[in-house]
């Protein structure tokens, strides 16, 4: 198993650097930062754009600025200079990171579990009144649009403030910025409280589908060979369900799982900006913006490594959920 997790960890590495060139190729044709510093009222003298050029590389040939962009990185750990000359890439990525992973971890957490609970409690009680409310909300759920009902929570939360007047829900930011006065607990409680309307916006869309699929998953294991011998031996309804069932259920959904992290991004992106969070959404927005390539190409990176990490996982919890699964 762990020289299979290897493999794939190799076979992601051409894919990134793919994914790099594309990007990059598409980022650096698309504008040129030193444009908007000729753009201004009255524009930035040419000698000042041309040393910005060279500090960012701009003075070089588009394929030497990605080698060199590459050479910098596997070598020295090196993302590159940004338009902001302020601003140190890597040390954004890594604060950004945790900000995003601890949203994107807490509702895949909790939309895996609201999906797999529907999705089994539908196939069991088929074309019962409790399917039909499971598959309603899940439809409805599908048909929101993701900012519309990030809006739609945070407009509540501040409606819910103004009318008791007191700050229950927390509706901007990811966190106080006056951290240092609180203790620890006061610090996990701040973070939690600011994590409650973005996780639930995140949670509600990314849920509905993958209940879909554990519904059809469910539905097509109890009606296998398998699962009827094992009821016939007079197996307890509980054992059954679970132990030889649900596990052979969850493989699906650990699939659409995996395949489904880089969309969980991308929705990480929209609930990032309307509750002003400062992660690697909203990271991505302030590069495009400022026409960075060096750090479009840091966030590709990084989102990359963590989309394929989650499919290697996905791939060795087949072998956890299902023991006919064996990688050689």
């Amino acid at each position: 198993m762990i020289a299979y997790a290897v493999r794939r960890l190799l076979i992601g590495i051409p894919v990134l650097i793919a994914a790099s060139i594309f990007v990059f190729v598409i980022a650096s044709l698309s504008g040129n930062p030193i444009d908007d510093m000729e753009a201004r009222n009255p524009p930035v003298p040419l000698e000042t754009r041309q040393l910005e050029a060279h500090r960012l590389g701009l003075d070089k040939p588009l394929h030497e600025r990605y080698f060199n962009w590459l050479g910098n990185l596997i070598l020295h750990g090196d993302f590159g200079q940004s338009t902001e000359k302020t601003l140190n890439i890597g040390d954004q990525l890594g604060d950004r990171l945790w900000v995003t992973l601890r949203l994107v971890f807490v509702a895949m957490l909790l939309a895996v579990l609201l999906a797999v609970v529907s999705g089994v409690l539908s196939a069991v009680k088929q074309y019962s009144k409790v399917d039909y409310g499971f598959t309603f909300g899940g439809f409805l759920a599908l048909s929101i649009p993701s900012f519309w009902l990030a809006l739609l929570l945070k407009e509540a939360g501040v409606a819910y403030n103004q009318s008791t007047g007191s700050q229950v829900f927390y509706t901007l930011g990811d966190q106080d910025y006056n951290h240092d006065s609180f203790d620890t607990w006061g610090k996990i409680t701040d973070i939690a409280g600011h994590m409650v309307l973005p996780t639930i916006s995140l949670t509600l869309i990314t849920y509905a589908a993958w209940s879909r699929y554990q519904r059809s998953a469910m539905l097509e294991v109890l009606n296998s060979d398998y699962v009827r011998l094992a009821r016939s031996k007079g197996l307890l309804r509980r054992q059954v369900m679970v132990r030889h069932a649900l596990r052979t259920a969850l493989i699906p959904l650990a699939t659409i799982t995996a395949v489904d992290i880089g969309g969980i991004f991308g929705g990480a992106v929209i609930t990032e900006t309307v509750f002003n969070w400062s992660g690697m959404g909203t990271y991505l927005l302030e590069s495009v913006t400022r026409r960075d390539v060096n750090s479009l190409l840091g966030w590709l990176l990084v989102s990359g490594v963590v989309v394929i990490l989650f499919n290697i996982v996905a791939d060795l919890l087949y072998a956890v959920l299902d023991p006919r699964i064996r990688y050689e």
